[in-house]
């Protein structure tokens, strides 16, 4: 045999041992069929488990392996960041449509619990456990989510009424004590004439900030608060915003919604420099016609979501005469801002705050209440007051032709809706996000729920 034919055989065996490896991985397939661990002969079997991170959700919720070595093939199929953390190892944030290899190592038998890290996830539902059971084929678990196999009704609960009694007492800590909610954003931003100007003082700054009770997180804010103070002016008034910025990282304020100049804008490099640590920025416009927006930063969407977010209205939205045909008041008796937001250190929330620390509102029969929405997260929201029908009189704080009725108006990422409701009952009325798994969990109402307390005439 010359040496060409040694050197060909020698390549050839390489090449059926490069196909083989390649066959073995494709035979694992998408739930990961056992396979002996390499180099570990008689120490178990690598397993590669496929998961889906979807809307506040595992797919499947419970997955199993036998023991061995585990790897959970992790991919998100939500439109909005998740990441998963299992026994201690966590997956980076993962945009929608991200897939990352979580390598978990050799497990013996037992449960792992796994839930989603971003704040006001797992609380939403967004868990689920990875059950190593012997001789098991990789893949779903299909005990209903007991070690046991027992379909678990009280989730987690010995009986329902043990269930039903966390889910009340939960929802009762809302009404009682509302100095024991803390500090609400959102109240009016005060500012002085310089110039012919109303000048504003804004400081992008850290601070702690109570997102319900005992859950406190450092948020970015300005001025200290979540949402910002609500700035207000009319129509023709010159606008003069100083941001001061203490932050440990560059930022700008953005007028969402707002005419202003290009160079007014706030999105760097194109219309300014970004503001650095220990700098400041003077924004200058005059306020040219009605609006209903939003200011926050532009320098990157983690300050945005964690905080950097408040409400600018310019002059007065007008009840539409047909509305004061059915009775509904040409001054509203009360204005609301209502923000929301999904994500970041904040998470589920409204104004800044998840129920039971959200701040209740009170009205009586016969009033009329203006409410403008705003979504400062990452997905869409239907909100839904419970008994008046909302009339959308305005949207992104332009006035419609004609309004339109809706019990549950959904509002998408970056959207404004002005709302009108007349209390007609008396009684305390549930407000919240109608997607379900934020406003509701197995111990009770959380998240994105607040209430409206009628008072009779």
């Amino acid at each position: 045999m010359t040496s060409d034919d040694r050197s060909f055989l020698n390549w050839a065996a390489m090449a059926i041992a490069v196909a083989a490896l390649f066959l073995g991985f494709f035979a694992i397939g998408r739930v990961g069929a056992p396979e002996q661990a390499a180099g570990s002969e008689g120490s178990g079997t690598a397993s590669v488990i496929e998961l889906d991170l979807g809307a506040l959700k595992l797919s499947p919720e419970h997955i199993m392996a036998p023991p061995g070595q585990v790897t959970v093939r992790i991919t998100n199929t939500d439109a909005q960041v998740h990441n998963l953390s299992i026994m201690g190892s966590r997956t980076p944030d993962l945009q929608p449509g991200d897939t990352v290899d979580l390598e978990l190592g050799e497990l013996a038998v037992g449960v792992y619990p796994m839930f989603c890290e971003i704040p006001g996830h797992n609380e939403a539902g967004m868990n689920g456990n990875l059950h190593i059971i012997m001789n098991a084929e990789p893949g779903p678990y299909t005990g209903s989510g007991t070690s046991d196999g027992a379909v678990d009704h009280f989730h987690g609960f010995d009986t329902w009424e043990e269930m039903q009694t966390a889910m009340d007492e939960r929802a009762l800590r809302f009404l009682p004590d509302v100095e024991a909610k803390g500090e609400f954003g959102g109240q009016p931003l005060d500012y002085e004439m310089v110039d012919g100007y109303k000048q504003f003082v804004v400081t992008a700054q850290l601070a702690d900030w109570e997102v319900e009770p005992g859950r406190i997180v450092e948020a970015y804010t300005y001025n200290g608060t979540v949402p910002a103070p609500s700035i207000h002016v009319e129509v023709g008034d010159m606008v003069r915003v100083i941001l001061k910025n203490e932050l440990p990282t560059p930022t700008t304020i953005h007028w969402h919604g707002i005419r202003v100049p290009n160079e007014m804008d706030g999105v760097p490099p194109f219309t300014q420099a970004a503001v650095e640590p220990g700098q400041e920025f003077v924004y200058e416009f005059e306020a040219l016609e009605p609006a209903v927006g939003i200011y926050h930063s532009h320098n990157g969407a983690s300050q945005v979501l964690d905080g950097l977010f408040g409400t600018m209205t310019i002059g007065q939205m007008q009840t539409p005469e047909v509305l004061l045909d059915q009775g509904f008041k040409a001054t509203p008796d009360q204005e609301i801002q209502m923000t929301l937001n999904d994500a970041g250190v904040i998470g589920l929330s409204l104004n800044g705050k998840s129920f039971p620390a959200t701040q209740p509102y009170v009205g009586t029969v016969g009033d009329t209440v203006m409410v403008h929405y705003q979504n400062e997260g990452l997905m869409a929201h239907p909100m839904h007051l419970h008994q008046p029908l909302g009339w959308i009189i305005a949207k992104d704080g332009k006035e419609l032709l004609v309004p339109i009725p809706g019990d549950t108006i959904n509002i998408a990422p970056g959207e404004r809706y002005t709302v009108l409701y007349k209390l007609v009952d008396p009684g305390v009325w549930a407000w919240h996000c109608h997607i379900l798994t934020h406003a509701e969990r197995d111990d009770g109402m959380f998240g994105m729920v607040t209430a409206f307390i009628v008072n009779p005439a």
